[in-house]
């Protein structure tokens, strides 16, 4: 069976380039116009995966992600937007988008985000890697939890703490924290991390994953406590507690 798509877009000529485009790769795609029809759709047949234009009339895309989310609805969300500003995307990002394209974007690029999203519907596996100490090594038990430097995951139910703590992360969050959990102490470079959580290298001057390390810092973060998520400058991330 074709995976599913449930495109919304306002602009009549880029909602049918892209419909025909992503019929041609093979997806099953329904498109509509508002994120009235977009939410009423996601409701009555559940996509595989929603594409999300920002500035839509009426309901606009980040009130579907947030109705969605609200619902506890997990379907990934891939949003394009003309909005470029780092703290538009962390709008989005807030509003439980799990990617985004900017306009005018590269059908190729859309492409490629949509597989890696729909390939993350189950865990990443670990990234074999060198013996690290036993104090940062993560701890893996057979309920499907993870665990290293004072965080906890239940990969079945997606939900994550911080000792007693509680953390409300994105699909994008979960996987990338998932993936520096799994592989604590031990420096991951970006392109081993875009492809893990992406599925392709968007190269040294894209941004997208520093957005994403800092968004999930501030939620990681606690006053007076240490902080997990460390730079490698010119390298990659490791997660470690100092």
């Amino acid at each position: 069976m074709p995976q599913t798509v449930l495109l919304a877009e306002d602009d009549r000529a880029i909602r049918h380039a892209l419909e025909r485009a992503l019929t041609l790769e093979g997806y099953a795609v329904t498109a509509v116009a508002d994120g009235v029809e977009a939410l009423a759709q996601a409701h009555r047949t559940p996509p595989d995966v929603l594409l999300l234009d920002v500035m839509m009339p009426g309901i606009d895309g980040l009130q579907v992600c947030r109705v969605l989310r609200a619902e506890g609805d997990r379907t990934p969300i891939l949003m394009l937007t003309a909005l470029v500003e780092t703290a538009d995307r962390i709008a989005g990002l807030d509003a439980g988008a799990d990617d985004y394209v900017v306009k005018p974007f590269d059908v190729e690029e859309v492409f490629a985000r949509l597989r890696a999203l729909l390939r993350r519907t189950t865990p990443a596996a670990a990234i074999p890697a060198p013996a690290v100490s036993p104090e940062d090594r993560p701890v893996v038990s057979e309920r499907h939890q993870v665990g290293a430097a004072g965080l906890r995951m239940d990969l079945q139910a997606r939900r994550c703490w911080r000792g007693v703590r509680e953390l409300e992360l994105t699909r994008t969050e979960f996987e990338l924290l998932e993936l520096l959990v799994r592989n604590a102490g031990i420096v991951l470079d970006h392109s081993t991390i875009y492809d893990r959580i992406w599925g392709y290298d968007f190269g040294p001057g894209s941004k997208n994953l520093a957005v994403y390390v800092g968004y999930l810092r501030r939620k990681l973060d606690e006053p007076g406590a240490p902080q997990l998520i460390h730079t490698v400058r010119g390298v990659g991330y490791v997660l470690r507690e100092e």
